[in-house]
């Protein structure tokens, strides 16, 4: 089976993918977080019972695992391919994730809320992840009836998404456009927006690979369409944006960025040991340049899969074994060298 992320294409357009996120709570419970363990056990069990006729209901199969029983390393890979918070990779109580194959459907139970239903698609796909989340979620409020309010809409564990309950986000790939000097008075100008833009790999204020997520601030006093139209608009000027820079660049500066990417390509198929910021750099350079038309390869560059594939965790479940940072560096090196296609 492929998983969405392997279908992302290095088209102009920047956008990488989007994401509707549905966070609901069963009315016969407590938030998760005043649940004692014996009382979270029981309505998970009772969840995942119910639950078990949801193969075949959209063509997907799907797994069920319990996120307590699961290994360290297996959650943390799982944040990598954004199933998971940060919270809920360390979180220890009672909890569960139903993944389709694909990993482009999940629900979480007893996370931050009793079930946070997610849809992840290529491309600029909010409408129809919405589409497809707004089935499911009937489905799943026809099994456990949600607390809800006539005045404030769905009641979630945390008042930042009370209301249609909702996350609607994209991914952008902003290389160009995160170095110009205006920069963070744009993402001050997304704020004034109601939208948040946050780099979505990297430590501190660094954002290894140039990724960016646009994201709603405000559930409440918005209608599920309209935090759609938001975002995507939001997504789309910043990628218009983008465009103009690398366009201005290549009428002016062609060498130059041909230059670079192609020293990019050569240091990523021929390194022996790269480090996660080395990687995600050079592999921002070549995803831009395929993008323009700079290079082209003989087969699909899936460059976003390969980003995903050499993040520590799901690097070191490919390597089938633990391993430290040096090692960790070889065996990206060695990822990259068999996955990268040759040039044409």
């Amino acid at each position: 089976m492929t998983r969405w992320f392997e279908d992302v294409k290095n088209d102009p357009s920047n956008i990488v993918s989007s994401r509707v996120r549905l966070s609901r709570n069963w009315e016969e419970y407590k938030f998760p977080s005043r649940l004692e363990d014996n009382e979270a056990r029981y309505m998970v069990g009772r969840m995942m019972q119910e639950l078990r006729d949801i193969q075949g209901k959209d063509g997907r199969r799907y797994e069920f695992r319990a996120l307590d029983k699961m290994e360290e390393l297996d959650r943390v890979a799982l944040r990598e391919r954004r199933l998971l918070n940060k919270t809920l990779v360390e979180k220890k109580t009672p909890g569960s994730i139903i993944c389709s194959d694909d990993e482009a459907v999940s629900l979480v139970l007893n996370g931050d809320d009793h079930i946070r239903l997610q849809i992840l698609a290529p491309g600029l796909e909010l409408k129809s992840c919405y589409d497809e989340a707004d089935k499911l979620d009937d489905y799943l409020n026809a099994k456990f009836p949600y607390a809800f309010s006539s005045k404030y809409g769905y009641l979630t564990a945390y008042p930042t998404n009370v209301g249609t309950g909702m996350k609607a986000s994209v991914v952008v790939h902003l290389p160009s456009l995160s170095t110009s000097k205006r920069f963070q008075d744009l993402l001050g100008d997304m704020s004034r927006f109601g939208t948040t833009v946050r780099g979505v790999y990297g430590r501190g204020t660094e954002n290894y690979g140039d990724l960016y997520e646009i994201y709603n601030q405000k559930t409440l006093g918005m209608n599920e369409q309209e935090i759609i139209e938001l975002v995507s608009s939001v997504a789309v000027q910043l990628s218009q944006q983008e465009r103009e820079i690398r366009e201005a660049s290549l009428s002016k500066h062609r060498l130059l960025r041909e230059d670079e990417v192609y020293k990019s390509y050569g240091v990523l198929k021929y390194a022996r040991k790269l480090s996660m910021k080395e990687a995600m750099t050079f592999l921002s350079h070549l995803r831009a340049g395929i993008a323009d038309g700079l290079v082209e390869t003989k087969e699909f560059a899936g460059i976003y899969n390969l980003m995903i594939g050499i993040q520590p965790a799901n690097l070191q479940k490919y390597s089938r074994q633990p391993l430290g940072k040096d090692e960790l560096e070889v065996a990206r090196g060695r990822y990259l060298r068999e996955h990268l296609p040759e040039l044409k």
